[in-house]
Parts: C-alpha cells; sequence; structure tokens
C-alpha cells in the first residue's frame, strides 16, 4: 500500500512538474515576444482582426438566423462551382439544424433569383463575384441539399465566367469565415 502510494505520489509531482514548466515556457515566451519591435503593431493587428471576426459573427447570427459559434461553415469548391455547407457542431442540437436547413433553402432561393442580400450584410460589403453571378442567374443552378444536422447550397453552372465568379464568391467566404477549406479546384 505504501509503494503505491509512493508511486501516485512521484507520478503527481512529475504532472505538476510539467504544467509549471508549460507556464514557465508560455511567460518565457510571452515576456520575448515583448522584445519584438513591431510587438504593439502586431498586439494591435490582432486586436483588429479579433474585433473585425466578432462584429462578422454577430452579423451572421442576425442574417443567418443561428448562432455562429454553435455552426461550421463550410465552402467547397468544383469543376462545375462549388457548394456552401453548414452543419450543427452537436448532433443533438435540433435548434440550430433547423434554423441551418430554413437558412440554406432560403438562400438557394434567394441567389436563384439574383439577391445578395444575405452574404452582403454580413459580410458588410459586396462579395466578389457577386455582380457577375446576379448578372448570370439564369446561367446558375442552386441546389439544397438536406443533410442530418444542416445542408448545403450546391452551386454549378456550365458557363466559364459564371464558375469563375461562383469561385470567387466561395474563396471570399473561406477566407472571411476563415473555414481553412481549399482554395483551388481539386
Amino acid at each position: 500500500m505504501k509503494r503505491i502510494f509512493l508511486t501516485v505520489i512521484g507520478i503527481l509531482a512529475m504532472a505538476l512538474g510539467g504544467a509549471a514548466q508549460q507556464a514557465t515556457d508560455k511567460a518565457d515566451k510571452q515576456d520575448s515576444m515583448k522584445d519584438c519591435p513591431m510587438h504593439e503593431q502586431h498586439q494591435a493587428a490582432s486586436s483588429v482582426h479579433d474585433h473585425a471576426k466578432h462584429e462578422l459573427d454577430q452579423r451572421g447570427d442576425q442574417g443567418m438566423g443561428f448562432a455562429q459559434d454553435k455552426t461550421t461553415h463550410h465552402f467547397l469548391l468544383s469543376q462545375d462551382g462549388g457548394a456552401i455547407q453548414v452543419t450543427a457542431n452537436s448532433s443533438g442540437d435540433k435548434t440550430s439544424t433547423e434554423e441551418i436547413q430554413m437558412h440554406l433553402r432560403h438562400i438557394s432561393q434567394a441567389f436563384q433569383s439574383g439577391d445578395f442580400n444575405i452574404p452582403m450584410f454580413v459580410h458588410d460589403q459586396t462579395p466578389p463575384g457577386v455582380a457577375v453571378m446576379t448578372k448570370l442567374k439564369d446561367q446558375i443552378k442552386y441546389r439544397y441539399e438536406k443533410a442530418e444536422n444542416g445542408g448545403r447550397v450546391v452551386i454549378t453552372s456550365r458557363d466559364a465566367e459564371a464558375v469563375k465568379a461562383i469561385h470567387e464568391f466561395l474563396r471570399f467566404q473561406i477566407k472571411e469565415h476563415e473555414t481553412g477549406d481549399v482554395l483551388e479546384v481539386k
């Protein structure tokens, strides 16, 4: 029993020592960053980015009708267009799932008619590609697909100019929403 007790104490001591070392390493890294001649500019840029992302998410909550922090967006490029995919982060979050599905059904119809007001509101600007997508709306098809915890809007065209505009629009979304999706067609 004494041997087990000493073993447990030894393991706890190692774990606490490792945690303390990590905290020290983090503090050392932060201190060394203060010596960077551009530290204040880095901090300011980070603060501006965080503020802009927060505002984007707030407008997204309002414009899309669901909480951005409870959902995940993906923007996928394909040879003939691409897709907007949104899913609830939790499979048990029925409210977010229903809100996503309602939103995606709505935007597939709105985009088909040339109405891009929601992405213009969310991004506080007209996203690249929208002008051409509006002009060539009859050359582009938008198909809503329901998924178990969300859905997607598949966007396709046979018109090269329309496909280029779709790709511009989706790349912008990837960057703005910081999804990490691939920026090139595979």
